[in-house]
């Protein structure tokens, strides 16, 4: 049996509008709402707060992600309910987790992978632990 499957494929068109329907699903999220956490955090000003009261050693010539960065994207992460930090390697190329961290879907860097995150997680002594709270 042979099966036409080209794609795409128009449909009738509406006020003199073409339409097409393909199936190929392209860069999507299932994560929109994510953008609207980023939102709130931009106007609140809280991973930029909290990123302040973080101590980064790293040589800033060598820094791909900064402290801030790093922080938006395990926050946008849990807030997703993405608690654990090995889904970061998976969403780090999600094209609404890259806007939402201020980077452009295709073109943008991706976000820090989860071995980075690992490493700043447990990087925070007691006196800033403390701070932060």
């Amino acid at each position: 049996m042979d099966v036409n499957t080209d794609l795409p494929f128009d449909l009738p068109s509406v006020s003199r509008k073409k339409v097409s329907a393909a199936f190929d699903g392209g860069r999507i999220t299932s994560d929109g709402g994510v953008l609207l956490l980023a939102q709130a955090d931009r106007r609140l000003g809280i991973v930029e707060r909290l990123a302040g009261l973080i101590a980064d050693p790293r040589r800033a010539d060598l820094v791909t992600h900064t402290v801030a960065s790093i922080l938006r994207a395990r926050v946008l992460a849990i807030a997703c309910g993405y608690e654990d930090e090995n889904e970061l390697d998976r969403l780090r190329g999600d094209p609404a987790f890259k806007l939402a961290c201020g980077r452009l879907p295709d073109s943008g860097a991706d976000l820090c992978s989860q071995p980075t995150l690992s490493r700043w997680e447990n990087a925070p002594d007691l006196k800033t632990v403390i701070r932060l709270t």
